[in-house]
């Protein structure tokens, strides 16, 4: 018996493995599931595009994974906002709270959940070896630790001329890895605006176009059937408020 509810802002597998199956990825599109997705969306996409536009001045590649630059820079800062804006939005939206501001002990808490430390983010074209990140694998630890990336933010955040050098560009696609997933792990491709930005696709390489429609991802299969999915959402879907939070 799998769980009979879902979980807000949290995507995960049913009891038969599947994702999407049947139409049951609609709960993701219901008003109470997620406050403003679009919000979040729409900030990924934006960002998305300026990673592009650099990508015609610093290829994709291991040899430039030293770069650095203000537009660098800039794109890292802008990313990890992000990142903090979802956890902040997972958890809020699912009662947690605190007294003070959040900060990465309370982020870590969403792997219970979401499976970050599992997700592998693709990125599409690339010369070189390194285009697959696992950008929230230190969350895996025994004892979680920052993510390398998210250290780093911090660091230039907080003295950028002492620091700069370190806002690399492998630094920043492993942050734009990392915002992927978290996306993806809420919204999986859904965009709320009634556009298909997920029509490119690329050879069957076990990983599925993710929330932006340009990285790929591997969504994680490691939860316990006890963890998984187990409900008809065309019953549900009907109730006031179908979903429930989760206690961090």
């Amino acid at each position: 018996m799998g769980i009979n509810k879902p979980y807000r802002r949290n995507i995960r597998q049913f009891i038969d493995g599947e994702f999407r199956e049947g139409g049951r990825w609609r709960y993701i599109i219901h008003q109470k599931y997620a406050n403003n997705p679009s919000h979040y969306v729409r900030a990924l996409l934006v960002i998305q595009k300026d990673l592009l536009e650099l990508f015609d001045y610093v290829e994709p590649a291991d040899k430039n994974k030293d770069t650095y630059s203000f537009r660098i820079h800039e794109l890292l800062i802008r990313i990890c906002i992000e990142v903090e804006a979802n956890c902040v939005a997972i958890l809020k939206e699912n009662g947690y709270t605190k007294s003070g501001d959040f900060n990465m002990n309370d982020y870590q808490k969403i792997n219970r959940t979401h499976r970050l430390a599992a997700y592998e983010v693709k990125v599409p074209i690339w010369n070189g070896t390194t285009n697959i990140r696992k950008p929230f694998a230190n969350w895996d630890l025994s004892t979680p630790i920052k993510p390398n990336w998210y250290t780093i933010y911090n660091e230039v955040k907080h003295d950028r001329h002492n620091n700069f050098s370190n806002a690399t560009f492998e630094t920043l696609i492993d942050a734009m890895c990392g915002l992927v997933a978290i996306i993806s792990s809420q919204f999986m491709t859904e965009h709320f605006s009634g556009t298909d930005y997920s029509t490119i696709r690329y050879l069957n390489d076990g990983m599925e176009i993710g929330a932006g429609g340009y990285f790929k991802v591997k969504y994680p299969t490691d939860w316990n059937i006890a963890e998984k999915y187990d409900f008809d959402w065309q019953l549900l879907e009907s109730l006031g408020d179908p979903f429930q939070n989760y206690s961090y």
